[in-house]
């Protein structure tokens, strides 16, 4: 869960510090990766490869959206409904929270790592960082083939040619 302070000025002018709060479950998020044709990650993955900003946009504000809710005051649930996204989506500090998603990559990566489980986002570091350990070490094992047989300084002659 994120709870995420957020500075914005009403529609009465005043000034408001509130913090707001976001949250996808397991269950959410395993709805989301199956209602999605190959899967929520990829489709995410597929729009920002290609710079799609009317898709990244898209996604942002449906992620916004269903991660929106209250914490109940005793702490055991985790109100959402479509009635509360809509009041929030209606507040400047909606206005706030999506033009900082959309202007700053480290920010969107803070918001999506906060609104899931602990869980789910170390399970997800640590798969990129072995993804990126197998492409690290493919990359290394093509250099080494490469190096046996590409010349020193360009000298065909040290390979008997």
């Amino acid at each position: 869960m994120l709870k995420k302070l957020i500075n914005y000025v009403d529609y009465d002018g005043r000034e408001r510090s509130e913090n707001f709060y976001f949250n996808l479950s397991e269950a959410e998020l395993m709805d989301m990766e199956l209602e999605t044709v190959g899967g929520m990650q990829k489709l995410i993955q597929l729009i920002i490869d290609k710079q799609d900003i009317p898709e990244i946009i898209k996604a942002f504000k449906k992620i916004i959206r269903v991660s929106y809710g209250e914490k109940s005051p005793d702490g055991r649930r985790f109100i959402k409904s479509e009635a509360l996204s809509e009041a929030f989506t209606q507040t400047e500090a909606y206005s706030v929270l999506y033009m900082e998603l959309i202007s700053d990559a480290n920010a969107a990566a803070a918001f999506l790592n906060g609104i899931v489980p602990e869980r789910v986002a170390k399970a997800a570091a640590e798969a990129k960082a072995e993804e990126e350990a197998k492409e690290a070490a493919a990359k290394a094992e093509v250099d080494s083939k490469l190096a046996e047989v590409t010349p020193i300084n360009g000298d065909a002659s040290l390979l008997g040619k």
